[in-house]
């Protein structure tokens, strides 16, 4: 039996680790395809539409705007982790539309790391992703923890 190495386990975010990476283009076709699919107000489906709105155009729902954040940090990094998923989100906000044509980049700055007490090869590590435009105008940001294998668990504490 083979045990994969990974290039970061959780001693590689300490607190304070800010990282800055990706860039992607958001079209309009993509954002009224996912709309179509998981997030269907008329601001997210057409021009028309989103200038009768408070937004005042077409703009991305947010869940789309987290799901590209999502993948960047997937291709940044989170795939060479040895992650073992997240038990969810602290904090969510949407803060400016995010429009055809906005690139995006993510600012993630560790907040908490610590290991589990009751699993002593996991740590846990809360971050917060503030997801930029291309004039580095936060439009999201999000809060959550993710879980990740130890490379030096501690062994547990005898009882």
């Amino acid at each position: 039996m083979t045990t994969k190495t990974y290039k970061y386990y959780w001693e590689d975010f300490p607190v304070g680790k800010v990282r800055e990476f990706g860039n992607y283009t958001v079209s309009a076709e993509e954002i009224i395809d996912f709309a179509k699919k998981f997030d269907p107000q008329p601001f997210h489906l057409s021009e028309e539409a989103g200038k009768a709105s408070l937004f005042g155009g077409l703009c991305a729902s947010g869940w789309h705007t987290c799901a590209m954040a999502m993948r960047m940090m997937c291709d940044e990094f989170l795939l060479d982790t040895a992650s073992l998923g997240s038990p969810g989100l602290e904090n969510i906000r949407w803060i400016k539309p995010v429009r055809p044509g906005d690139t995006l980049h993510v600012r993630s700055v560790v907040l908490e790391a610590r290991p589990m007490e009751s699993k002593p090869h996991v740590g846990l590590v809360l971050v917060r992703w503030e997801v930029l435009n291309q004039k580095n105008e936060e439009v999201a940001q999000m809060e959550g923890y993710g879980m990740y294998r130890r490379r030096d668990p501690a062994p547990p504490k005898a009882e």
